[in-house]
């Protein structure tokens, strides 16, 4: 990340006013800002929870799940929550094996997945010869 100018900055405002959009490497410095960002964007007129898009963040790693725990404390600190929309499997695995899914209660949402336990489109799956036809 480059101190360059607005665009080296993790956090993109959006036309959606609840809608965060989080990208690139999440390092200990970006995370004042962004937590001003949702609790601002908490009182401001689109009220509810804040939803951080994430689905560009590069990495999976202590430093990205330090900065979505502080996010969601900035937000409930503003008297909501936040939602995470579209971590990576390896960021969402990540989450899960340290806890705060459940410890935060951190609603994950996912568009465009296949649900779990279920082929994506497309995908038939095998037929063994000699089992019986439905």
């Amino acid at each position: 990340m480059s101190s360059t100018g607005p665009a080296s900055h993790p956090c993109v405002a959006d036309s959606a006013e609840n809608l965060i959009r989080i990208a690139g490497p999440l390092r200990p410095g970006d995370v004042p800002p962004l937590c001003e960002q949702v609790a601002a964007v908490r009182h401001g007129p689109g009220g509810g929870d804040v939803i951080c898009d994430v689905t560009d963040v590069t990495t999976a790693d202590m430093s990205t799940v330090d900065a979505i725990a502080r996010l969601q404390l900035a937000a409930r600190r503003a008297g909501g929550r936040i939602r995470l929309r579209n971590p990576t499997p390896a960021l969402l695995a990540l989450l899960g094996l340290v806890g705060l899914v459940e410890l935060l209660g951190l609603v994950v949402e996912m568009e465009g997945h296949a649900e779990q336990r279920e082929p994506p489109r497309g995908v038939q799956e095998a037929v063994e010869a000699g089992d019986a036809a439905l």
